[in-house]
Order: structure tokens, then sequence, then C-alpha cells
């Protein structure tokens, strides 16, 4: 399945199909996926796995210029809830120049809406998260383990 998605991802990239297309063969992939007999050395649909320690963010490039380089950044999950947690004592003043410097820059973000139970639910979606980014001389991998 993971080499089936990947196939649909890299088409996508090559735009030989639209987002819309990707998307329908993605859902079909996993609908499939439900459906097909499980095999003993993978969990069961809906099985519950242990929640990501960490967020990986890996950049590998051969560039012509200043010769090839090399990321790997692993974020503890902890760090993060952490960091929202620290947000909620932020003063209420401080908070509103923190929302008018990003909303001058175009983002439209209130950080006073940054709650540690909305926290979690990001974390849960990103234990499903992998985007691999393969170019000629570039490769990119985000991910959580």
């Amino acid at each position: 399945m993971i080499e089936d998605r990947r196939s649909i991802l890299q088409m996508l990239s090559e735009s030989k199909i639209t987002l819309d297309e990707a998307d329908r063969l993605i859902a079909a992939l996993e609908r499939g996926h439900a459906d097909a007999p499980q095999s003993s050395d993978r969990p069961p649909v809906g099985y519950n796995r242990a929640p990501s320690k960490y967020l990986r963010v890996i950049v590998d490039t051969d560039e012509d210029e200043g010769g090839p380089t090399k990321v790997n950044v692993r974020v503890p999950m902890q760090l993060l809830r952490a960091g929202v947690r620290l947000a909620s004592i932020i003063p209420p003043h401080a908070r509103d120049r923190v929302n008018a410097a990003m909303a001058e820059n175009g983002v439209p973000f209130d950080i006073n809406a940054l709650k540690p139970e909305n926290l979690e639910e990001l974390v849960e979606q990103l234990n499903d998260l992998t985007v691999d980014v393969d170019q000629e001389r570039t490769k990119v991998r985000i991910f959580c383990e």
C-alpha cells in the first residue's frame, strides 16, 4: 500500500494527475486496504498504535553550488505540547501584539485559540503524516516516529 501511495504522489508531483484524482485514488486505495484480509505481521485496521514521540524532518540535497547539504531534525512531541502550555501564560497584551505581527505578515493566526486540547488532536493526526518529496538532487522526508 505504501508503494501504491508513493506512486500516486509521484504522478501528482509530475502533474500527470490532478489533486482531486490523487485524492480519489488514495481514498480508493484505503478502502481496498480496509477490505483486504489482514496478514499476521500487520496490526488490524483500526488498531491504535502507540503515539508518536518525535516529528522528523530529513533533507538530503546535492547541489552544484556549495556541495551536499544534509539536515536531520528530530523534534520531540513533548516540546510541542510544552510550547502550547507556555503560550497560555503569555499576558493578553503580548498575545494581541503577536496576533497583530502575524497578521501584518499575512498569517491569519490567533494565538488565543491555541489550546492544549487542540494540540492533542493535531498530534493524533500527525501519526499518519508522511511527506516525501523527491526531486532530481533533493530528497525531503517529514514523518512521525
